[in-house]
């Protein structure tokens, strides 16, 4: 049999050591956004009937974003005409 990489001596096969061992579970995005000390502030200003611009802590980065939205079943939603800048690129 051909194996694609060498095994360390010693080293017995997974399954032999890890049978009925179940992998710890990992911990969800929500519990990690919950415990997260980033404030998610949003400073929202309205430059048209339809665009916005709004800035916002993101991971730990400051963005600047200027968007157009439109409206569907009477929700304004973003539309994909806009930019998002860091602080860096303003």
């Amino acid at each position: 049999m051909s194996f694609r990489g060498k095994r360390k001596e010693g080293e017995e096969h997974a399954s032999d050591e890890n049978e009925g061992h179940v992998p710890p579970r990992k911990a969800s995005k929500s519990s990690a956004a919950v415990d997260s000390d980033d404030s998610d502030d949003i400073v929202v200003c309205e430059i048209s009937k339809n665009r916005r611009v709004s800035v916002r802590n993101w991971n730990g980065k400051i963005w600047v974003d200027i968007r157009e939205f439109y409206v569907k079943d009477g929700k304004q939603l973003p539309g994909k005409k806009g930019i998002a800048l860091s602080l860096d690129q303003v």
